[in-house]
């Protein structure tokens, strides 16, 4: 396959400054390489990092900006070195293109803790200088060892969301062996990645109890979702009730809310895993040290670990629940996600409606 640049111009939505407003946008990909595949993007996921960097939130968005990190897509072109793809094969790409690939995260395949930092797929700073541009776009080109392979059965749609959503409650889970049968699970928070541990819990065979501020979600979360119980966190006597009585708690609220209530659910040696971003993290020092309890972070996973998850979900039919909207809904969907109006995770219709 030659590696001579691609003349197309590729199609996306961008943003242009800080009021995160996005619109059509016309670049161009780097040219595909001996180790690179060319992916034309049919869906990508809508997630809350596209908010935060469409609005500068961090003051570092390299504008214009195209986000979307959770993609997936068909393979049109591989490098002249690629043997794991072929042309037509259903792929993904997450929320990482590049890493050193030399240091002792990368060689153990957890590349998302590679020492040099990884390159993130949209508003980074690429190997060739170049500013990654994400999915809301026509097509992308990556290193295969970023690219992940997606069984043909396996809807496209619901794919995309798995790249970060369910990726970034999956590894945590792994990690802490929360995937033990009868083990009992807490969950905090029900939007795109709270909804996805529930199903990877079940999955498990875990007993799950979702926490939620909202007791609008309840009827969904026991009957669409499965979950063993579900507790309004604010009621004190509800949280009491389950006082030890988790194996885990995987913690995917970002807004800033009390550690202490639930440091008390957990039983000795219990495990509280936070994937969220509050602004800080405060706790007795007893709740932690008197049960033999840990606290323990998390971002998203390795390139093994992906497609594990992928393969995972394949095997057994664990599908996100989503709302599939064209990209002209772009700016409507992302103030949904700000309002957390989503159930529980928009994916967007690239293929039939990014047009030129």
């Amino acid at each position: 396959m030659s590696t001579e640049g691609v003349d197309e111009d590729c199609l996306g939505w961008a943003a242009r400054d800080a009021s995160g407003t996005l619109s059509a946008y016309k670049f161009s990909r780097r040219a595909l390489g001996n180790d690179d595949v060319y992916v034309k993007i049919t869906h990508c996921g809508v997630c809350y990092a596209d908010v935060i960097w469409t609005k500068n939130t961090f003051g570092d968005s390299k504008y214009p900006l195209v986000p979307g990190h959770e993609i997936a897509g068909i393979v049109e072109k591989v490098g002249s070195n690629v043997h794991r793809f072929n042309v037509g094969d259903h792929v993904g790409v997450g929320t990482y293109v590049n890493s050193c690939r030399e240091c002792e995260y990368c060689n153990d395949r957890q590349e998302a803790y590679c020492e040099k930092g990884f390159v993130n797929t949209f508003n980074a700073v690429d190997t060739d200088g170049t500013i990654t541009k994400g999915g809301y776009s026509s097509y992308i080109v990556v290193h295969e060892r970023y690219c992940f392979m997606i069984p043909k059965d396996y809807p496209l749609a619901s794919a995309a969301p798995l790249l970060c959503a369910g990726l970034t409650v999956y590894t945590p889970m792994m990690r802490h062996k929360m995937n033990q049968p009868g083990k009992s699970l807490g969950v905090v928070g029900l939007g795109g990645l709270g909804h996805m541990a529930v199903k990877f819990g079940k999955a498990f065979g875990l007993n799950v109890t979702i926490f939620s501020s909202s007791i609008h979600k309840k009827e969904e979360a026991l009957s669409l979702l499965g979950a063993d119980k579900f507790v309004v966190s604010s009621d004190q006597e509800q949280m009491m009730a389950l006082t030890k009585s988790l194996d885990f708690i995987i913690d995917t609220a970002s807004g800033d809310h009390p550690f202490d209530p639930y440091m008390t659910l957990l039983k000795t040696s219990g495990v509280l895993v936070l994937v969220g971003f509050p602004s800080e993290v405060k706790f007795s020092p007893a709740n932690l040290n008197l049960g033999m309890k840990s606290i323990s972070g998390s971002i998203t996973g390795g390139t093994k670990e992906t497609q594990d998850m992928i393969d995972f979900c394949a095997a057994n039919r664990i599908y996100p629940n989503i709302e599939v909207i064209p990209v002209q809904y772009a700016n409507e969907a992302l103030q949904r996600v700000i309002n957390r109006d989503v159930k529980y995770r928009f994916v967007i219709d690239i293929e039939n409606s990014l047009k030129t």
